[in-house]
């Protein structure tokens, strides 16, 4: 499997970042390339509930939970890709730094098709891509956290 990762320390408590990333359903009030969500499983969100998020380049995939630890972050899994990937799964982890800041860990595994041509595209060219799209997730998320409810009663 490759890996990529990038984090971003945000200045807002772990349960203040939850806030925007347990609306599971609703990635697309943040991450800029995600146009529209459709909710594919009803209830609460958590192990097991799945989205289909469409990208602005016309593309969609499929996330399905398959590990949620409330205020920690959540891990899923990726399917029906227009990238050339056998597998893939993508996890958010929030770990607290101090009472007001915490570190937000946004990384990709993943399996190339193609055999090794595929896996030498996915070590040059798809994980420099993976990392642009992390960042600016992260960056978004960082933007959405300051601009929420929570943290504009918190700086009040």
């Amino acid at each position: 499997m490759l890996h990529q990762e990038r984090h971003l320390d945000i200045n807002a408590r772990p349960n203040e970042i939850w806030a925007i990333l347990r609306r599971f359903m609703h990635i697309d009030e943040f991450a800029p390339q995600v146009i529209s969500v459709d909710a594919l499983t009803a209830g609460s969100d958590g192990v097991g509930s799945q989205r289909r998020c469409h990208f602005a380049n016309g593309t969609s995939l499929v996330e399905e939970v398959t590990d949620w630890q409330v205020d920690r972050g959540y891990t899923v899994r990726l399917s029906q890709m227009a990238m050339p990937l056998r597998e893939a799964q993508a996890a958010i982890a929030i770990t607290p730094l101090s009472d007001t800041c915490s570190r937000v860990i946004w990384s990709m595994d993943f399996r190339m098709k193609y055999g090794p041509l595929g896996w030498l595209m996915g070590q040059t060219l798809l994980k420099m891509m993976i990392g642009r799209v992390l960042a600016e997730n992260l960056s978004a998320l960082a933007v959405k956290v300051q601009t929420h409810p929570d943290a504009q009663a918190r700086t009040a």
